[in-house]
């Protein structure tokens, strides 16, 4: 089963410097890599060579080729396809655009994204009950059961197919217990983390640039992962919240590194929050504390940083694909502000479109 759903990323401009989000790395400012870091690169029908040592040839009719720096690890220097920047270099919003493909269903798991692993579990309905049962299934392999889903949903097979498909974006939802979990909390936790970096790595490698999304947040902004809304309502509601700022704080201090930097240029602090349960004022709230923490960290102004990007749901209409968006608040604005703290900042909305009215 394959569900495809539209994102819309409505974004202000930012003022480019000459380096954009990422640093050179000692690459030249045309995306090509200089004879003299002993790069290995291809265009269409090269041959890559994979970790386990394993090749395919990569297929890429856009004028894409990867680069693979033994000497440099974090070398910038590729590009998907021939219209988009390389990762070192600026990407002009208004300008250049972007085509992306979600991949949902690898660290975050949902029954029609990734039906196969709760097939095996009839009762699970959601990540946490899918925990529970893969957690009492030692016989069957346990919570490790996850890590093989981590290491062959998504290989760097796929990125190289994504930079060939004429792509050049990925958003990539990530779990908060992708960094640690609470006891009683049944989640796998920090496995998936050395995966995400793979996925840092092979963005990287052809060129793509993430937009990273913190899609499950402590207690839940919406009850997809515990059956009930427990961030910014409920009896744990601003611990949970408190919670969630800490990790917002640690990816962010993470991917601003300068190391990072040129691959993660956009951040989705948080995904579908519910405003109908939470109320506006509460989410209002959090999105300026959390806005500021970032900017705290990364700086304000040009250059400072990756785009926060917001989400803007209000609550579904009668049909599920009948969406009502709502400004979060009047003062919540997107434009640049005197100070730059308004810079950098961009709306994600979510029209779904393969719901009938049924």
């Amino acid at each position: 089963l394959v569900i495809v759903a539209k994102v819309y990323l409505s974004v202000t401009k930012k003022t480019n410097s000459t380096t954009g989000n990422g640093s050179d790395n000692g690459h030249t400012g045309d995306g090509t890599v200089p004879s003299a870091t002993g790069a290995i690169t291809g265009g269409d029908g090269s041959q890559v060579t994979l970790e386990d040592g394993s090749t395919f040839a990569y297929s890429n009719q856009f004028g894409g080729f990867w680069v693979s720096d033994p000497s440099n690890p974090f070398a910038s220097g590729a590009k998907p396809n021939s219209w988009t920047p390389a990762l070192n270099e600026s990407w002009t919003y208004g300008k250049d655009r972007i085509f992306g493909v979600n991949l949902g269903g690898w660290f975050v798991l949902e029954p029609f994204i990734s039906p196969a692993l709760f097939q095996k579990y009839p009762t699970a309905i959601d990540e946490w009950s899918l925990s529970e049962a893969m957690a009492a299934d030692t016989a069957g392999g346990g919570l490790g059961q996850l890590e093989k889903h981590y290491k062959t949903f998504i290989t760097e097979k796929d990125f190289a197919e994504i930079a060939g498909a004429g792509l050049n974006w990925v958003r990539l939802p990530i779990p908060f217990w992708a960094i640690d979990k609470w006891d009683g909390e049944p989640f796998l936790d920090k496995v998936c983390w050395r995966y995400i970096l793979k996925a840092f790595s092979w963005a990287r490698k052809y060129g793509i640039r993430v937009n990273l999304d913190l899609h499950t947040i402590p207690g839940s902004q919406n009850g997809k992962f515990t059956g009930q809304v427990n961030f910014l309502h409920g009896p744990m509601g601003i611990a949970n919240a408190q919670r969630a700022l800490n990790y917002i704080r640690i990816i962010t201090e993470f991917v601003s590194q300068p190391e990072y930097q040129d691959v993660v240029q956009m951040f989705g602090i948080m995904n579908e929050a519910i405003i109908n349960t939470i109320g506006r004022d509460a989410l209002t709230s959090f999105y300026h504390e959390a806005h500021d923490l970032i900017r705290g960290i990364t700086g304000v102004g040009e250059g400072k940083g990756f785009y926060i990007s917001f989400f803007w749901m209000h609550a579904y209409g009668a049909a599920r694909r009948r969406l009502v968006l709502v400004p979060i608040s009047p003062d919540f604005e997107l434009h640049e502000g005197s100070d730059g703290s308004r810079r950098s900042k961009c709306i994600n909305a979510h029209c779904y479109v393969v719901w009938d009215s049924g």
